[in-house]
């Protein structure tokens, strides 16, 4: 874990709130303590210029680079006055460097392994597995879907049961798929 990712992961420890704020400052970084943060935060880049809206969560796995904004779409109205209720990352999204989320009404999602391109401005919510690019950010594309640890065990039992079923040692001799 880099050390910005961890400092952000700590930055709401009762003792340790204002000086991890401080420091993530050091790299312009803004995480506020209300946005929800899962386990496995990867930042690259040292996050130089990250700035997340106290209503954000990310989820697990996410993968942040340089210069991603998360945010409103509309900072001109005041916080109580706004439609913005949330922006949610989902598990495994990639936002790419100079990326901008920005959420106008209700909640935004993007989804479940989703990839932000660079310096693109996503004011919309997105499907799991999609490639968002440009500005404003349109899809251009779908992203392969990677085995999770449990698809990958459930392929492994069952490669072992069809080999033993043939009667074979458990060795295959070519690839398997």
């Amino acid at each position: 874990m880099s050390l910005v990712a961890s400092l952000i992961q700590r930055r709401r420890h009762p003792l340790l709130r204002r000086a991890v704020q401080e420091v993530l400052a050091l790299y312009g970084v803004e995480v506020p303590a209300a946005a929800e943060i899962g386990p496995g935060l990867i930042v690259f880049h040292r996050g130089f210029g990250t700035v997340l809206h106290p209503f954000t969560t990310l989820g697990a796995g996410v993968t942040l680079y340089n210069g991603v904004t998360i945010g409103r779409a509309d900072p001109w109205v005041p916080q109580e006055q706004s439609l913005m209720e949330r922006v949610v990352v989902e598990d495994g999204a990639v936002i790419c460097s100079g990326a901008k989320v920005l959420c106008k009404k209700g909640v935004l999602t993007v989804g479940r392994g989703t990839v932000v391109g660079a310096n693109a401005v996503l004011p919309t919510s997105t499907g799991p597995y999609e490639i968002w690019a440009g500005a404003p950010a349109r899809r251009i594309g779908t992203r392969a879907q990677l085995p999770g640890p449990s698809q990958e065990s459930a392929r492994s039992t069952e490669r072992a049961t069809s080999t033993a079923r043939e009667g074979g040692s458990g060795r295959s001799s070519g690839p398997v798929t």
